[in-house]
Order: C-alpha cells, then structure tokens, then sequence
C-alpha cells in the first residue's frame, strides 16, 4: 500500500467519523423540528413517525396565544444582553489590569477567580436568596442579571487576560509616544487587536444566561417575568408532558442564538485560535 492510498483511507476515515458525530448532533434537533409539527394524537400515539403525517402549526400558535412566549423570549433577551455587557465590561477592565500591571496580591486574585469556578453555582443560591430578599430583588430580572453577571464574570475575565498578554505591550507604548492616552491607545489600538477575543468571550457569557434554569427558577415567581428556559421546564407537568409545545418552544429558542452565532462564528472560530496560540 502506498502513501497515497494510506492518505485515502485515512480520509475516508476522518469522514466517516465526522458525518457520524454530525448525524449524532443533527438527530436530536431534527426530531425537536418533527415533533413540533405534529398533532398531539400523533405524538402521543405509540406509533412511531419520522415525519409528520399531518403537518400542523397548532403547536406554535398555541405557545403564543396560551402562554404568552413572546414575552418569555422577551425577558431572556433583557437578561441575556444585559449581563453579558457587563459582564464584558468588567472582564476587559480586570483582564487588562491583570495582564499590564503589577501588583501585591495579583496572583492570590487569580488563584481567587480560578477557585471560584470550582464551585458549584447552585450552592450559592441560598445565600444569594437571603441577599436579595433584603434588598428586594427578589421576583425581579434585575437579580437574574447580576446573579449572571457575577457567575461568568470569573472565567470571562481570565480568558480575556490571556488575550490581552497576547498583545505586545509596544503597541501601547508607541500609541502613548504618538500622542495618545491610556484611553484612546485602548479604543483605537488595542480593542480592533482584541475584537475577536472580545467576541468569544462575549458568546461564552450569552450562551451561560441564555440556556441558566435553575436561577430562573428560583429567583422568578411572577408568570410575566419568566425567562425562556423557565417557561419551557413549565411544559413538564406532574402527570403529562406537553412535547407538542415544548418542542415548538425549543426551536423558537433557538432562532436568536443559531442568527448570533451564525453573525459572529468568523470571529469566534479568530478568538479560539488566537487564545490556543502562544507568542
């Protein structure tokens, strides 16, 4: 056998395995898409269809006249953005003094970030509860944004540091020589360098407050203020689940985040590789 047919075999390989896991990522949203078409006789029935035999809407028109999805959707998008600007925010300014400056504690910080993400989330919900219940957050978005805010902070701020050490330091040094300040050496020399870590890190942040259930569930009690994850745990119910509507709901779902990452996947796909390479 020569080289080339080893490098064919090898290829064939790499594909059959590739278009295995693919089928095996493609078969769970394939059957969400099917299900949602169908009516609850069908679903509930213990024949076995891959496809609808009669294609319905009612699923869909039910999530928005019964249960008032849109504005579900509504209120996963306020959260979602709103703490993952923040968190985005705090994760360029601590990320940009841990890598640039020098001081006493600096590694305890990062030892303190790094800990943090050992913990489980869901054993500082008790605590969390107590505060916002004295602080009258309770029952409000305004919690699930800091709670969100405060749980991707940690590891969006170290991967942001990484990035910044990436940058040689002489960019800065040769904006400041040229006339700019600290400020506009960031804006305009550092963040267009940046951007693509600042997307990654952004997406990571998105995707933690978009698909949290468990603060949700915990911090919301008002109907109208049910994120979509939330509503969605609500389709399962003590003796029946609805999987007509909640089939429907999770493809809903996911039409925001499948348009972002299909706008920013160029920068991401950047962001990974800039973070997995060492100057």
């Amino acid at each position: 056998m020569n080289r080339k047919q080893k490098r064919l075999i090898v290829g064939l390989v790499r594909f059959l395995i590739l278009t295995l896991f693919l089928l095996a990522v493609l078969a769970p949203l394939y059957w969400l898409l099917v299900t949602s078409f169908k009516t609850s006789g069908e679903i509930n029935s213990l024949q076995v269809t891959y496809w609808p035999q009669q294609v319905t809407l009612e699923n869909y028109q039910k999530l928005f006249q019964v249960t008032n999805f849109g504005t579900y959707m509504k209120n996963s998008l306020i959260v979602t953005f709103s703490s993952s600007l923040l968190v985005l925010a705090f994760s360029l300014c601590g990320g940009y003094a841990l890598a640039r400056y020098q001081f006493r504690g600096k590694k305890a910080v990062l030892i303190a970030f790094l800990v943090s993400q050992m913990i489980p989330t869901i054993l500082l919900f008790i605590p969390m509860f107590l505060i916002f219940g004295k602080l009258n957050l309770i029952n409000t978005l305004q919690s699930l944004v800091i709670l969100y805010t405060v749980f991707n902070t940690p590891f969006c701020l170290i991967t942001l540091r990484g990035f910044f050490e990436r940058i040689p330091v002489s960019l800065e040094e040769a904006a400041l020589v040229d006339g700019c300040n600290k400020l506009q050496a960031m804006t305009k020399i550092i963040m267009p360098v940046l951007f693509p870590g600042i997307v990654a890190t952004f997406v990571f942040a998105f995707t933690g407050a978009w698909n949290e259930l468990l603060a949700g569930i915990m911090f919301i009690n008002s109907n109208s203020l049910k994120t979509i994850p939330v509503a969605i745990n609500a389709f399962i119910g003590k003796y029946s689940i609805d999987w007509g509507q909640m089939s429907a709901a999770c493809i809903i779902a996911l039409i925001p985040t499948t348009i972002f990452f299909a706008v920013v996947q160029r920068y991401i796909v950047q962001g990974l590789t800039q973070g997995a390479v060492k100057e």
